[in-house]
């Protein structure tokens, strides 16, 4: 079907990948649980706009750019790991202040966290997106397994293996929405718990930031 091998293949492998925990899912069910179903959506716009850019610099040959210029990859691997870093210090931050405060009224604690309203949820997440050139070289290993070398417009096998991601892709950042908000409500009433969470979400951050930094090309 239009130059794709094995789809069966390529969609139960497709939803291992996706289930697999990253940073631009716990960021999406973060701003899901903290700020509702709309904003949660705002931020998984950011991730489809990143894959998407992603996918067509693969197809485009930007990855095997990036596996032949070692300084490239390294610029890139090492702007995504510190923007990362950036993100996990303000969620550390962030539940350390609720650790402060969580025995203190529940007026007080939406006073201090009224600054987070400022947050873009869709830029962040499109910035983590789009800084992880280990991404732009999945999509081309993997996707390239799926494409029949004999077909005369490789690109629009990309075209389909892409739009099967992202259709596996909104389907999974739609649940986590969903769930998210669901879990915002206890959240709010156990300041215990939502400092737990959070702290747990900067740490996560962090060891993604570190495995970005060790990633070789």
């Amino acid at each position: 079907m239009l130059g794709v091998i094995d789809l069966p293949t390529y969609l139960a492998g497709l939803v291992l990948i996706v289930l697999l925990p990253g940073p631009n899912s716990l960021y999406v069910l973060s701003v899901a649980a903290r700020k509702g179903v709309r904003t949660g959506y705002t931020a998984a716009a950011g991730v489809w706009c990143g894959d998407t850019v992603l996918m067509t610099l693969s197809a485009a040959g930007v990855a095997s750019l990036l596996q032949a210029n070692a300084v490239l990859f390294g610029i890139v691997k090492y702007a995504g790991a510190g923007y990362l870093t950036w993100l996990a210090v303000g969620m550390l931050r962030a539940a350390w202040g609720m650790w402060r405060t969580r025995h203190e009224r529940a007026e007080e604690s939406e006073a201090t966290a009224a600054p987070a309203a400022e947050e873009r949820p869709y830029r962040r997440a499109l910035v983590i997106s789009l800084f992880n050139p280990k991404a732009i070289l999945f999509f081309v290993a993997f996707f390239v397994q799926f494409v029949d070398p004999g077909y005369a417009y490789p690109a629009l096998s990309f075209v389909v293996l892409g739009a099967f991601a992202q259709l596996a892709s909104f389907l999974y950042l739609t649940a986590l929405i969903f769930g998210g908000t669901k879990l915002a409500a206890a959240f709010r009433r156990r300041k215990r718990l939502s400092a737990g969470a959070t702290t747990a979400a900067g740490a996560l951050f962090l060891g993604f930031a570190v495995k970005l930094t060790l990633a070789s090309a």
